[in-house]
C-alpha cells in the first residue's frame, strides 16, 4: 500500500482542490454581481453630489442618493439571505447528488498535445541556378561582349554555388534543431505517458482494494468522499478523522464542526435616513440558538448519507459520527474539543430513513444519537464511541543513533533503520518523534510533534534512502499527506538530491527538503555522527 497511500494521498488533495476552487468559484460570481451593483451606485451617488449645486437637479440627485443608499442596506440583506438559505440548505444539498466515486474519474483524462515545430524549421526550397542568354543579334558583335558574357556565366556559377552552400548549410541547421525538438518533444511524451500509465495503474490498485475491502483502502475512498463535499466556505473548517474497523463493518468518523459564530449575529440592515447610516438589528439568542442546532443535525446526517450511498464495495454495515467542535472557553481562555454530537447507525436502517421530511433533530435522537442540547454553550455529550486517540500507527522506535559504527555508510542501512534513524534525529532536535508502523503508515514514517507554543504544531516526516534524485511526485504526495494529517509542516528527507521541480514546488508551502548533505549536517550536529552516504 505505499505507493498507493501516496498517490491517495494526492487524490484526497486534488478532491479538496476541486471543491475548494468551485466554491471559491461561485463566491466570485456573487462578489462580482455585488460589486457591480456597488460600482454603479457610487457612480450615480457621485454624479448625484456634483449635481447638488445645481437647484434644478438638486431634488432628484438627493432622491437618487436616498435610493442608492436603501439599495446598499437591501444588498446587505440580500447577502444575508443567502447565508441563511445556504447554512439551512446543508442537508438538502446533498440529496440531489451522487456521492460515489467514479474511478474512471481519477485517471488522467487530458491527452499529450501534438507536435508542431515552428514554420521557420519547414524545409525550404532549393535556390535554382540563374539563366544567362548569350548575346543574340547586333550584340554579338559588341567588342568583348562574348568575352563578358563568358565571365558572367563564371560569376553567376560562383554566386550560385554560395547560394546553395549557405543554404545546405541552412537546412543542415534546421534539420539539428527539428531533431532536437522532436527528440525532447518524444522524451517529454513518453514521460506524460509512463506518468498516465503509473497513474491509471495506481487507481487500479486503490480501485482493486478498495473492492477486497482493505481497511486502508477503505478510508481513503471514504476519506475522498468527504473530502469532496461542498459547504460552505466561511467557517467550516472540513476536517475530519476516519477509521475502520473490518471486524464488524464500521466506520468511525471524527468531524470537526463550524463554531456558532457561524451564523451571522445580524438578523436584517437597515437605512436610517436621520443619520444617514446603515444600523443592523441583532439576531435573537433563541433564534441563534435554533439554527446551529440544526446546523448540527444537518451535518451530522449529511456525512451519515454521504458515507452510506458512496459505499459501493459494500463495506460499510455501521457508521459511527462524532461532531467536536474546537473553540476556546470563554472562562479559561483556553483550548477545549467540545462533543456535541454523536450517533451509531446502522446502514439499512438510515437508508431507509426520507430525509428530505424529517425533523433533523428529532430523526438524530430515534437513531440513539447522543445530541446537545446547548451545543452553542459548548454542552458536552459522550460519544457512543470513542475515536482512539492513540494513534495505532505508532510504534517504538528503538534507537539507531547510539548502535551506529564510527562513520557509518547510512547506504547500508535498511529502509526501516533508515526511518528509526530519521525519527531518532528529530528526537535529538527537540522534537515529540513517533515512528510509524510500515504497513499501516499512510505514507508516513513519522510524526512529530512541535510543543513551541504558537510557532509548533504536528510534523509529517518521510525518509527516502534513495540513490537517484526524488522528484515532484514525492513531494506531492508529502504534501496530500500533510493535509490529510492535518500537520502544520512537512519534511522529506533523503540520502541523495532533489530535482528543480520539487524545490518549486514546496517552495509556496510548508515543506522542508533536507538532502543527503544536509543529513549528514544534521547528524554531525545535533546527533555527533560523522556518517557518510558511499553509493
Amino acid at each position: 500500500m505505499g505507493r498507493r497511500s501516496g498517490f491517495e494521498g494526492f487524490l484526497r488533495a486534488t478532491a479538496r482542490a476541486v471543491a475548494a476552487a468551485e466554491r471559491e468559484r461561485q463566491r466570485g460570481i456573487r462578489a462580482q454581481l455585488t460589486q457591480a451593483r456597488q460600482i454603479e451606485r457610487h457612480q450615480r451617488m457621485a454624479l448625484a453630489q456634483q449635481n447638488r449645486d445645481d437647484r434644478a437637479a438638486e431634488k432628484l440627485a438627493k432622491a437618487q442618493y436616498l435610493a442608492d443608499r436603501q439599495g446598499e442596506a437591501d444588498d446587505l440583506n440580500a447577502e444575508l439571505q443567502d447565508r441563511l438559505e445556504e447554512l439551512q440548505g446543508i442537508l438538502a444539498h446533498t440529496l440531489s447528488l451522487d456521492d460515489r466515486i467514479d474511478f474512471d474519474a481519477l485517471r488522467p483524462a487530458a491527452g499529450f498535445e501534438a507536435f508542431k515545430p515552428p514554420p521557420e524549421l519547414e524545409p525550404g526550397r532549393a535556390p535554382r541556378a540563374p539563366q544567362l542568354h548569350p548575346p543574340s543579334g547586333l550584340r554579338k558583335l559588341i567588342p568583348g561582349a562574348a568575352k563578358k558574357h563568358a565571365a558572367a556565366l563564371v560569376k553567376a556559377a560562383s554566386d550560385h554555388q554560395s547560394e546553395v552552400a549557405r543554404f545546405n548549410q541552412a537546412e543542415v541547421t534546421k534539420r539539428e534543431q527539428f531533431s532536437k525538438l522532436k527528440a525532447d518533444y518524444d522524451q517529454r511524451k513518453s514521460q506524460f505517458e509512463m506518468e498516465v500509465w503509473r497513474r491509471n495503474a495506481e487507481v487500479d490498485e486503490f480501485q482493486t482494494a478498495y473492492r477486497a475491502k482493505e481497511p486502508d483502502a477503505v478510508v481513503a475512498y471514504n476519506e475522498m468522499v468527504l473530502a469532496r463535499s461542498e459547504y460552505p466556505t466561511e467557517g467550516f473548517p472540513q476536517k475530519f478523522r476516519i477509521a475502520y474497523s473490518p471486524d464488524s463493518s464500521e466506520l468511525i468518523v471524527e468531524y470537526d464542526l463550524p463554531e456558532v459564530q457561524a451564523i451571522p449575529k445580524e438578523a436584517e440592515y437597515r437605512y436610517v435616513k436621520t443619520k444617514d447610516a446603515i444600523e443592523s438589528k441583532a439576531r435573537k439568542p433563541t433564534e441563534i440558538k435554533q439554527l446551529y442546532q440544526d446546523i448540527v443535525a444537518s451535518i451530522t446526517l449529511r456525512t451519515l448519507h454521504e458515507l452510506f450511498e458512496a459505499d459501493q464495495a459494500d463495506a460499510l454495515a455501521l457508521a459511527t459520527f462524532n461532531g467536536m467542535v474546537d473553540t476556546h472557553d470563554p472562562a479559561s481562555g483556553r483550548e477545549v474539543r467540545v462533543p456535541v454530537v454523536s450517533v451509531r447507525a446502522p446502514k439499512m436502517e438510515f437508508l431507509g430513513l426520507r430525509l428530505e421530511k424529517v425533523d433533523k433533530v428529532a430523526c438524530l435522537r430515534n437513531l440513539g444519537a447522543q445530541v446537545s442540547n446547548r451545543p452553542d454553550e459548548l454542552q458536552a455529550v459522550k460519544p457512543i464511541v470513542e475515536f482512539d486517540i492513540v494513534d495505532k500507527r505508532f510504534i517504538e522506535q528503538g534507537d539507531a543513533l547510539s548502535g551506529l559504527e564510527a562513520r557509518p555508510n547510512l547506504m547500508d542501512l535498511t529502509p526501516a533503520d533508515f526511518e528509526v534513524l530519521v525519527s531518532n534525529l528529530f528526537s535529538k532536535m527537540g522534537l515529540d518523534t513517533k515512528l510509524t508502523r510500515s504497513s499501516r503508515d499512510g505514507g508516513v514514517d513519522a510524526i512529530a510533534f512541535d510543543t513551541r507554543p504558537v510557532l509548533g504544531g504536528k510534523v509529517v516526516i518521510q525518509a527516502k534512502r534513495y540513490r537517484d534524485t526524488v522528484g515532484v511526485s514525492a513531494v506531492r504526495d508529502l504534501y496530500g499527506t500533510m493535509l490529510n494529517e492535518g500537520a502544520n509542516k512537512g519534511i522529506l528527507v533523503c540520502t541523495s538530491g532533489y530535482g528543480p521541480d520539487a524545490y518549486n514546488f514546496s517552495k509556496d508551502k510548508p515543506i522542508e527538503l533536507i538532502d543527503g548533505g544536509g543529513l549528514l549536517y544534521l547528524l554531525r550536529e545535533h546527533a555527533g555522527t560523522a556518517a557518510r552516504i558511499a553509493v
